[in-house]
């Protein structure tokens, strides 16, 4: 264990609150990740909306959050003036030297998402009974007695 918070890609509304209710249950931090290239399809004001939303019905869980930007630097600025809490973009070099400066005034963190250490909810049959189970094997902790509802 890293001590970094555990990273779970989020789909839908219904995969984020399962995350946020299951670090809440285990006291375990989290990132929620979109899916890669979500400012695409998504959209910034969406994910936006999104990570507040469910930060307001899950207030004690400890979270952050990342958008993939995919290789787009409009769709970064955009998603920048958004306020988004972090994103995540695959540029060169000289290109992400001036989005750093950009996020650095607009307060938004520029991060890389390593996909072989995140946890994907796509096809989840039950995203709660997942991400509480793989918190707790990740951390060595049990359940606690009201865990399980």
């Amino acid at each position: 264990m890293t001590g970094l918070p555990i990273q779970f890609v989020i789909h839908e509304y219904a995969h984020a609150r399962a995350v946020l209710e299951a670090a809440a249950r285990t006291g375990v931090a989290v990132t929620l990740v979109s899916a890669p290239g979500a400012v695409r399809t998504g959209g910034a004001g969406w994910w936006r909306e999104l990570v507040s939303h469910v930060r307001n019905t899950v207030p004690h869980a400890d979270v952050t959050s990342i958008l993939d930007c995919a290789d787009e630097p409009g769709m970064a600025l955009a998603a920048i003036r958004e306020g988004v809490e972090a994103i995540a973009i695959s540029a060169p070099d000289d290109t992400l030297i001036r989005l750093s400066d950009v996020a650095a005034q607009s307060d938004v963190t520029i991060r890389t998402i390593d996909w072989t250490q995140t946890h994907d909810l796509a096809g989840a049959n039950d995203p709660q009974a997942m991400c509480e189970n793989l918190l707790r094997e990740m951390t060595g902790s049990v359940a606690k007695p009201d865990a399980l509802g």
